[in-house]
């Protein structure tokens, strides 16, 4: 190690890696002895560049140790998502056990080639008059709402979140997956509340970054609920609605990276 930047971690390069690749960092004698998770975004023939996903609090230079994984960051899918709240990097985050994996799946797939999506022509029902009406949600396509600072966009999201249905025949294998992004913990407990009492955490399993938690990590969070939104779709057959807030943070967090990095400042955000 020769530099700690805020979340990240500048190693002197001296054995093969690649970029995306886990890594697994840990301090000599600390207890209990948790490895942090990060991975490689930047590399060079001098350099190694690991953006720690974790609090970097407690790492020296001299007392660092790094384990390169081999593989990209992965997260265990299985039966048992729906129902459950993970936090940012996909660890269970209401004290029940951990998922039983089934897979385990890298949270960079590749992209869907889009001449294979079908023709969307299944309407969602939200709840929400001015969407349905004007702006209807089909299966199939992303719907952005802008916001500003004041206005009620988290209350709209958890609104949809827990009035979203399919008006076929199919509604009984629909699911939500509801990502909270760079939220404070009041919003977080707000949304998890909500939807316990309104029953409509039973379809859904919900991913909520702290804005407390360190800026990679929420660019992750999106990542980690995009792969469990695969599996439901893909392996259990459901449709899924992903509802994700707030955008703005997961901006903000990029161009902070960014400017750890020495990029051009706000090109990323």
């Amino acid at each position: 190690a020769t530099r700690i930047d805020g979340p990240l971690l500048f190693l002197r390069r001296n054995v093969e890696v690649t970029l995306g690749e886990g890594v697994q960092v840990w301090v000599e004698g600390e207890s209990p002895a948790r490895p942090r998770i990060g991975r490689i975004t930047s590399l060079d023939e001098q350099t190694i560049v690991v953006e720690v996903l974790e609090s970097t609090q407690g790492l020296g230079l001299h007392d660092v140790h790094v384990r390169f994984t081999g593989s990209p960051v992965r997260r265990a899918v299985g039966p048992g998502l729906l129902g459950r709240v993970f936090n940012g990097m996909g660890e269970p985050a209401d004290g029940g056990p951990p998922v039983a994996a089934l897979d385990w799946r890298r949270i960079d797939a590749r992209a869907m080639n889009p001449a294979r999506r079908a023709l969307p022509r299944a309407f969602i029902e939200t709840g929400i008059s001015a969407i349905d009406l004007t702006n209807s949600l089909i299966r199939g396509q992303k719907l952005p709402i802008f916001s500003a600072g004041g206005l009620p966009h988290d209350r709209l999201a958890i609104d949809i979140a827990r009035h979203a249905r399919l008006r076929d025949a199919q509604a009984g294998e629909f699911a939500i997956v509801f990502v909270g992004i760079g939220v404070s913990y009041d919003s977080a407990e707000g949304f998890r509340r909500a939807m316990e009492a309104s029953g409509a955490l039973g379809h859904t399993a919900m991913f909520l970054n702290l804005a407390s938690e360190p800026s990679p990590q929420r660019l992750l969070t999106p990542r980690v609920a995009l792969t469990a939104a695969e599996y439901l779709a893909y392996d259990e057959g459901r449709h899924v609605l992903v509802i994700l807030t707030d955008m703005t943070n997961y901006c903000e967090a990029l161009r902070e990276v960014s400017a750890r990095h020495g990029e051009i400042p706000s090109r990323k955000g």
